[in-house]
């Protein structure tokens, strides 16, 4: 039976945790973001071994487990090269270069849709390659991708749980552990479920919401 007096003594440690996980998709959504836009610029680089490097980083990563992922970078990297990280911040870097590269391939198809017409008139004003980009080509090639990238933001925040493995407290976490100490699951992972539920609804309206501005500023 649903215990209402315990899921509201539980409800803060959880949503405190919520920030947690909140502070931790946000941050490596911003670094997914950042770090994809960049592999997409390189991807289309004129020289080839730039171009197969960035090919070759892209499918590493897509083909091994994230949680794996976080494990290199939080145990394995500072006993290679005398460098270490705090688990939040591992778990951003972690999040962030994993997913830039599912963001790279969505802003390569936000920018191949951008008629070649664009390219050619920003080289006849004589546009140099950073006006053409900032000015011209991302602006047209953002909206379109815009509903794609709300989309990774969600998975990304439904993967944080993945962070518990290099020891951050996140929602899912904190969850188990009062379940461990007070033997009462169903109310602890009811309420996380719901918090997921709520959040992901929210980032997609948002994100509609975007994108419809997006559109009508663009008209």
């Amino acid at each position: 039976m649903w215990d209402w007096q315990y899921a509201a003594s539980i409800l803060p440690d959880l949503l405190g945790a919520l920030k947690m996980t909140f502070y931790a998709t946000i941050c490596g959504f911003a670094v997914a973001s950042l770090f994809g836009l960049l592999l997409a610029v390189l991807g289309r680089s004129r020289y080839k071994g730039i171009r197969l490097l960035v090919l070759a980083f892209v499918e590493f990563v897509r083909s091994t487990p994230l949680l794996v992922q976080l494990f290199f970078l939080f145990y394995a990297v500072p006993l290679m090269f005398n460098f270490s990280m705090s688990a939040f911040v591992t778990g951003v870097v972690g999040l962030g270069l994993h997913y830039s590269t599912y963001l790279s391939e969505v802003y390569r198809s936000g920018i191949n849709g951008v008629e070649k017409g664009q390219w050619e008139a920003a080289r006849a004003l004589n546009f140099s390659p950073a006006q053409t980009w900032i000015s011209v080509i991302l602006p047209q090639a953002y909206p379109p991708v815009l509903p794609l990238m709300g989309n990774y933001l969600i998975i990304m925040f439904k993967e944080t749980p993945l962070l518990a493995g290099i020891t951050v407290i996140e929602l899912l976490t904190t969850a188990k552990n009062i379940t461990a100490r007070d033997w009462k699951a169903f109310e602890a992972y009811t309420i996380v479920g719901v918090l997921f539920l709520i959040i992901s609804l929210l980032v997609s309206l948002l994100v509609s919401m975007m994108e419809k501005r997006l559109l009508q500023k663009n008209k």
